[in-house]
């Protein structure tokens, strides 16, 4: 576990008004979000130029510009569970990212390591009996499990990283690039998938991008990297 304090910022958000969302949707089992994710707060940060000002569909992909995210910081004990499949090299990258973006944010991690396919809905239900302010998942294999279990479980906000849901509801976020997007349902790998694209470097941004589209409740869409 890393843990202990993280710092945060204040300042106003370059973003627009979202769809609007019932008032308890999204929330933060411990505060943490604004209730309503029509508002993109600015309590955490400042979202730079490039990102986008209108909110596009609901489930659409969006490409903010390099580092517009930048600004915007966890806040003080923000609280993280990561998921991910055993033997998965390409995960394992994106958890050693996650891992050295909490260590340097101060946000309490917890690491669930699943060891089966087996035991994917087991360990999904328990990181979100856990609640902590974002469940994050990376792996293929833990696509179409997340299909089953985020839609009855409006009150948890989850990110993907390197892959993302064919109908994803309000509280799933992903992050993907060229290489990456693997949507589960039997849809196979697309032609470009690209495990060596899975990379330190890109997952640090994929974390970074993710965790400040929760933050400004840019939820429930597809941020693609450029």
């Amino acid at each position: 576990m890393v843990a202990v304090v993280a710092s945060g910022c204040s300042g106003d958000s370059d973003a627009g008004a979202a769809r609007p969302v019932s008032s308890s949707a999204g929330a933060s089992p411990t505060g943490v979000y604004d209730d309503n994710i029509s508002v993109h707060p600015t309590t955490y940060g400042r979202l730079g130029p490039g990102y986008p000002t209108d909110a596009p569909a609901p489930g659409a992909t969006f490409s903010p510009s390099p580092d517009s995210w930048s600004g915007v910081r966890p806040p003080d004990g923000f609280t993280v569970t990561m998921v991910v499949p055993a033997g998965d090299r390409s995960a394992a990258v994106v958890l050693a990212a996650v891992t050295a973006w909490a260590a340097q944010e101060s946000v309490t991690l917890d690491v669930t390591t699943v060891a089966s396919p087996a035991d994917n809905l087991k360990d999904l239900a328990a990181a979100i009996k856990a609640a902590p302010d974002l469940v994050v998942t990376a792996g293929n294999s833990l696509v179409d499990p997340m299909a089953l279990v985020t839609a009855s479980a409006g009150q948890q906000r989850f990110l993907i990283l390197g892959g993302e849901l064919a109908e994803p509801t309000f509280n799933v976020t992903a992050v993907d690039w060229v290489g990456a997007g693997f949507k589960g349902e039997g849809l196979g790998l697309a032609s470009t998938y690209d495990p060596a694209t899975f990379t330190a470097e890109r997952s640090d941004r994929a974390i970074r991008a993710g965790v400040a589209a929760v933050l400004t409740n840019w939820t429930g869409y597809v941020v693609y990297l450029p």
